[in-house]
């Protein structure tokens, strides 16, 4: 899977550079994530300005962050949304887990006291 990292200061950008987030490049994004964790990386944001389509495994992804975030007390926020991707969380009402942002600089202003 393509995707940049970009550390600033205790927050990881994590920009997903792929039109679709599915079965079969998800399991890169989790391994990543975790690697990053590992790492002491506790708080992230992932852009996903480029992703027009996210199916229930890249879902599980981007969850199992979540998850590994907070169990860390990190957090992991969203951004750049595409119509498609946002639908998709709210139908699943993952739309009321994460907290979702137009663009990663909002989100990551957002981790500033």
């Amino acid at each position: 899977m393509n995707m940049e990292i970009d550390e600033r200061g205790n927050i990881v950008l994590i920009s997903v550079v792929e039109e679709r987030l599915d079965a079969h490049n998800s399991t890169d994004l989790k391994t990543r994530l975790l690697s990053l964790f590992e790492d002491g990386k506790n708080n992230m944001v992932i852009n996903l300005e480029g992703v027009r389509f996210v199916d229930s495994s890249g879902l599980g992804a981007l969850v199992s962050g979540f998850k590994n975030a907070s169990a860390r007390n990190g957090n992991l926020k969203l951004a750049g949304l595409q119509p498609q991707v946002q639908s998709m969380f709210e139908l699943t009402r993952l739309h009321r887990v994460f907290e979702i942002f137009p663009n990663s600089e909002d989100a990551i202003a957002s981790f500033q006291p």
